[in-house]
């Protein structure tokens, strides 16, 4: 493939999925509406002037008046972010059908080829519980169209004066129904194997992290059987006590903040997770947060400056925000050597608000960056602090929950900055 045919089809396959929107946007059934509605509309402007110059001008009506109302369910579906009415499909399509099996040769016509098709569109885009409906509704039209014309043979009309007009007629219709079917399966083969590949990482994902869990998640009560142990002889000075100690508090908070970011990251993955998103006084919301950083900080030697602005309120899940915030700043201690400086500042606008968490430690290598937030397995600390990469990935989808997103700049040997925004609370201080 030429560069300018590889040009062409990104370019085409960008406009396609404008058109058909995207999933952060839509839901799959209205992106499936989407794709189908814009087929259904390029195959009927094909047909409209064929059955024109072909003398069918019955056909020709029904192609320009199904394809006008695709247009416009689509248009209120896609830009005007209404749920597209499957009845007016359905209806419409019985009417037109029923019309056009009559002024098209009857049952030695092509409609009958097309009834199938449309069915089949009409159920793909329609609710579960009325799909029966449909199905029996249609079967029983077409029952009736044909019973009707074998009753009374002179409502039909014969647009064709030789073979070869009803020939040319039955080969140009083929088209629809494969197209169309082409369309549902197309639309439904990918998404599968979108939403199989997206499973399949997921539960590699999991597996991973779990098996690293299952080594971690000992490590801390390894530590303190040991301890205990050491404790049964009097050969310890209290240098070596104290320094004991101090190793073992410090697997202690880790094991603690492993452990939290587990249970928080486990319960968002179950069916039925809530949040309550409410205005929260950002300030206040972080205050016990910071407080424990700062005492965290002082034990190893680093400066904290925080400049959050006492009016600045959010919408948030008070719990998720302080989770996110105390694993950046948790990472930021982490990789921050003795003498180094933290910063936690806000950045309000009209309709975010940007909480910077910036550090002058190691920072982070660019191979490392592009994957982040996927838990990938962290490198240790300045002090040989150890972690999951769980608090991250915990940290992404939280915020991504409550409507925010996060971000993260840095270069190698001088720092990072991590960015969450979240929503701003309109009116919520008044």
């Amino acid at each position: 493939m030429t560069a300018q045919a590889r040009n062409f089809r990104l370019t085409f396959q960008k406009r396609w999925f404008w058109l058909v929107g995207n999933a952060a946007e839509f839901a799959l059934e209205p992106r499936i509406f989407h794709s189908i509605s814009l087929g259904l509309m390029v195959l009927m402007l094909v047909y409209v002037p064929y059955d024109l110059l072909a003398g069918m001008y019955i056909a020709s009506l029904s192609c320009l008046i199904i394809a006008a109302i695709f247009f416009y369910e689509y248009y209120r579906s896609r830009f005007l972010r209404r749920k597209h009415r499957s009845i007016v499909f359905g209806v419409a399509g019985l009417v037109l059908l029923s019309v056009n099996y009559f002024a098209n040769a009857g049952v030695e016509g092509s409609t009958d080829v097309i009834w199938p098709a449309y069915l089949l569109l009409v159920l793909t885009i329609c609710e579960y519980r009325q799909m029966i409906v449909w199905l029996l509704v249609y079967m029983l039209a077409f029952g009736f169209v044909h019973a009707l014309e074998h009753r009374y043979p002179g409502l039909v009309y014969y647009p064709f004066h030789d073979a070869a007009g009803q020939f040319t007629d039955h080969i140009t219709a083929f088209p629809i129904p494969v197209i169309s079917m082409a369309i549902v399966v197309g639309l439904f083969r990918r998404n599968y194997d979108k939403e199989r590949t997206i499973v399949a990482q997921k539960d590699a994902e999991k597996a991973r992290l779990l098996s690293i869990l299952s080594h971690d998640l000992r490590a801390p009560f390894i530590q303190v059987q040991q301890y205990f142990e050491l404790l049964k002889y009097d050969t310890l000075s209290q240098a070596d006590r104290a320094r004991l100690e101090q190793a073992l508090k410090q697997t202690n908070d880790q094991g603690l903040n492993l452990v939290t970011n587990l249970l928080y990251w486990s319960r968002s993955q179950l069916d039925g997770f809530s949040m309550r998103l409410a205005p929260q006084p950002l300030a206040a919301t972080l205050k016990n947060t910071l407080e424990t950083t700062t005492r965290l900080c002082n034990e190893k030697g680093i400066t904290v400056i925080a400049a959050i602005q006492p009016d600045i309120y959010v919408m948030a899940d008070a719990d998720m925000l302080q989770l996110v915030v105390r694993n950046l700043l948790q990472n930021a201690i982490k990789f921050t050597a003795p003498g180094g400086t933290i910063k936690i500042e806000t950045e309000p606008d009209n309709n975010c608000c940007s909480i910077h968490v910036k550090d002058n430690g190691k920072g982070i290598r660019p191979e490392q960056l592009e994957n982040i937030f996927s838990g990938i397995r962290p490198t240790p600390g300045t002090a040989n602090e150890k972690g999951v990469g769980l608090g991250l990935r915990v940290c992404k989808e939280f915020m991504e929950r409550q409507g925010g997103h996060i971000g993260v700049k840095s270069e190698w040997g001088e720092g990072s900055c991590f960015t969450v925004s979240i929503p701003v609370a309109v009116n919520a201080a008044t």
